[in-house]
């Protein structure tokens, strides 16, 4: 075998083995954050189509990350990096997971202030009220037929420029985002949920006058029924606005994700 033959093959396992580390890197990464991301993080979603998910990713953003990543230092202590790309990963995927949360939230809310909150249940582990599954499915649906995977994709190359490898994260900075995603979430749940409480706590008021002005009248017989096909009517008006408010905020989230939640 020719020296140069050798030294082609040599170059060829160098290349290989680069690759195959830099896949490993972007992997600890995209790991969490499709362990938790809308749509690919749902319980009901299995083991192997996540995982498909995530090894897919990573070999689509390897070329985009394989200049950043080429000079990292392979002599850095292993248990170090190997645990922040880990915690990275996790910590950026439970941001997106609270957008989730709030339409949980939001569901639960609804269904509270229509009196639609012991019907049905959810597809997930926990069981949601008939309104909050019926929005998750709506979001998680519009979500990925609007590019969610590109601007996933995208937010992904974009954290190795703050989030550095082998760098482990301010756990100030950290902390204070995710207590600011969570109040996010929360804002974001009652804002989506606002039609229905509303809504509610005025025919809850009007339904008292009544009965303090007509003591005979059995105002819970003539008043849940209209309440419940009310709040089936605003959920058919209003379903299209609050998924495509959330679909907004997330989207906000992953072309900003560390100043959309502040």
């Amino acid at each position: 075998m020719s020296p140069s033959l050798l030294d082609l093959l040599s170059e060829i396992l160098q290349q290989a083995r680069s690759f195959l580390f830099i896949g490993f890197i972007v992997l600890l990464r995209v790991g969490g954050i499709v362990a938790m991301a809308p749509g690919f993080g749902e319980t009901s979603l299995p083991a192997r189509i996540k995982t498909g998910v995530a090894l897919a990713i990573t070999l689509v953003t390897i070329p985009a990350l394989a200049p950043t990543l080429a000079s990292f230092d392979q002599g850095t202590v292993l248990p170090l990096w190997l645990a922040s790309e880990i915690a990275i990963g996790l910590f950026l995927g439970f941001g997106l997971r609270t957008f989730v949360f709030a339409l949980q939230i939001a569901g639960t809310m609804a269904a509270q202030s229509s009196s639609l909150s012991q019907l049905l249940g959810g597809m997930g582990g926990e069981p949601q009220p008939a309104i909050g599954n019926v929005l998750l499915i709506a979001g998680i649906a519009v979500l990925m037929s609007l590019g969610f995977h590109v601007q996933l994709i995208e937010f992904l190359i974009g954290t190795y420029q703050v989030l550095p490898v082998g760098e482990w994260p301010n756990p100030g900075a950290l902390r204070r985002w995710g207590v600011s995603g969570v109040a996010h979430a929360f804002s974001l749940a009652f804002k989506l949920a606002a039609p229905f409480a509303v809504t509610g706590l005025i025919y809850n008021v009007a339904l008292g006058a009544i009965n303090r002005a007509m003591p005979q009248l059995m105002v819970a017989f003539v008043g849940a029924p209209a309440l419940t096909a009310g709040g089936l009517i605003l959920l058919a008006l209003c379903a299209p606005t609050t998924v495509a408010i959330w679909r907004e905020a997330v989207m906000a989230f992953l072309g900003n994700p560390f100043g959309a939640v502040q």
